[in-house]
């Protein structure tokens, strides 16, 4: 009996490794689930690329839960981590380090706007400042956008087999250049726009010059960053780290410096060029549009990229025009107030940064546990209260506050080495800073909230929110901090500060 019975489990085992090795086979070519079970476990088949499959405890799975038993994909590699296993100390490391040289790299784009912000360009063609937010926050559209999707491919081990590696790459680089392209032309009509509006003066000249920067602008800080997001986010698995916690504080680091640099220096090319090579600016347009095209074509033959082609214009240009209407707050703000110019891109930045890495970690959570469209059983509910999003006991509540308990000391430090370097128009008193920090608090906390609520609205209505939701965060983020920031100056000037520069 003994016998019989060994024989008939190992048999019964052999036919389900066999049904197992036809549909990993078969699934290549249809979509759908497939559930087996076996001995209070079931295998799930996603419709993910590269066929990935899950093994998944029935027993936690009734409770909302995903824990990973076993990983099998075509390429037979076993690669798999639920971000929400990780140590709160663990996220906080992770993301701390990489939030500093974030910041560094947002104070250093605050203080190439102090510095640029006297350029004839910028006194003469005002509205450049207007393409600062939006070309700004395009780094945040595109780039984060870019390290997100790639981050949940990197963590569901997609990244793992070479050629679908190569073809996320390729895809994804066309894709960004497609739509930087796109977005660059429209902020550039809308600074045109904005600025004509106010005076009712228009001057061709300078809306070529406009469109010229802002295209030319995007496009290169989108290749340039593409590519070290590319490489973070390999490096990052291969040295095991999580690449939601690292990717998007890299791409916020680098994007302000790296956009706002090119945009004053290429504005300022071609503001010497009128009068003396009309031809600059025109020629840089067309090159633009007619690659414009071609990127599209190489994104929409990639199947990574087709579906964020289809579907992904609305939230990148609707983030573009929120981002614009931060602009107009910062052109018009900036002649008043000169000591705002240094601040702005680091209240934007940090901002943006923290609820970038929110939005990605529950969004990578949501990846792990189905498709967009399916909500699991246990899921917390879709609006929280406030109180339920930063308290609870979930990982997503943890991660919040941990988020929002960098913003105190991160931007001390960042205030303090702008302060240190002898930059910007405002000194640091305590009034200064109590009302300084109180906004980009308020900033912080708004967004977070914003973020859950949004990120789980996204996914049940069937949006991948690691392509819709970023660009919305990351305006939000511009407008709130631009106008918070504005509102704290000039209340600081109504009780007075002490500072004559404030109102400089």
């Amino acid at each position: 009996m003994a016998g019989r019975s060994t024989g008939s489990r190992k048999s019964s085992r052999q036919r389900r490794k066999q049904r197992l090795r036809m549909s990993s086979k078969g699934d290549g070519e249809g979509g759908g689930e497939e559930e087996e079970e076996e001995e209070g476990m079931f295998l799930r088949n996603q419709s993910t690329p590269d066929d990935c499959l899950e093994l998944i405890d029935r027993s936690e799975h009734g409770a909302g839960k995903s824990r990973k038993k076993n990983k099998h994909t075509q390429q037979l590699s076993v690669h798999f981590e639920d971000s929400a296993s990780e140590n709160v100390w663990i996220t906080t490391i992770q993301v701390f380090v990489p939030f500093l040289v974030a910041g560094l790299g947002m104070v250093g784009a605050g203080l190439v706007l102090d510095v640029v912000q006297h350029w004839e360009v910028y006194q003469v063609v005002s509205e450049v400042f207007i393409l600062v937010p939006a070309l700004l926050g395009l780094k945040g559209n595109l780039e984060m956008t870019l390290a997100s999707r790639l981050s949940t491919q990197a963590n569901l081990g997609i990244m793992d087999s070479r050629r679908e590696q190569w073809k996320l790459i390729a895809g994804n680089m066309a894709l960004i250049q497609c739509q930087a392209m796109v977005v660059g032309s429209l902020a550039a009509f809308a600074a045109v726009v904005m600025g004509w509006i106010p005076n009712g003066d228009f001057n061709f000249d300078h809306a070529l010059l406009l469109c010229a920067s802002s295209m030319l602008t995007a496009s290169l800080a989108s290749f340039v960053l593409g590519g070290i997001m590319v490489a973070v986010i390999m490096f990052s698995r291969w040295v095991n780290i999580n690449p939601d916690n690292v990717a998007t504080p890299i791409a916020a680091s680098l994007g302000d410096l790296t956009t706002l640099a090119l945009l004053s220096w290429i504005a300022s090319m071609l503001f010497e060029a009128i009068g003396q090579n009309h031809w600059l600016a025109p020629v840089i347009i067309a090159v633009c549009l007619i690659l414009t095209p071609i990127w599209g074509f190489i994104a929409f033959s990639n199947h990574y990229t087709k579906e964020v082609l289809d579907s992904g214009w609305t939230p990148v240009i609707s983030s573009m025009v929120i981002s614009s209407a931060g602009g107009l707050i910062l052109d018009y703000t900036v002649s008043t107030f000169k000591g705002i110019a240094v601040f702005q891109p680091v209240i934007n930045g940090v901002g943006g940064n923290l609820v970038a890495v929110q939005a990605s970690r529950i969004s990578t959570s949501l990846h792990q546990k189905g498709h967009p469209g399916y909500f699991p059983l246990g899921a917390p509910p879709l609006c929280l209260g406030p109180f339920a999003a930063f308290c609870a006991s979930d990982n997503h509540s943890r991660t919040a506050r941990v988020l929002l308990g960098m913003v105190i000391p991160g931007h001390l430090i960042f205030s303090y080495t702008i302060s240190y370097l002898h930059a910007g128009h405002t000194s640091l008193t305590a009034v200064f800073m109590l009302i300084y920090l109180t906004a980009a608090v308020l900033q912080v906390l708004l967004l977070l909230y914003i973020a859950h609520v949004m990120t789980h609205w996204m996914w049940k209505q069937g949006i991948d929110p690691d392509n819709s939701a970023i660009p919305y965060l990351t305006a939000i983020g511009d407008l709130l901090g631009t106008g918070l920031l504005a509102v704290a100056f000039q209340l600081l000037y109504i009780i007075g500060d002490g500072d004559s520069d404030v109102g400089e």
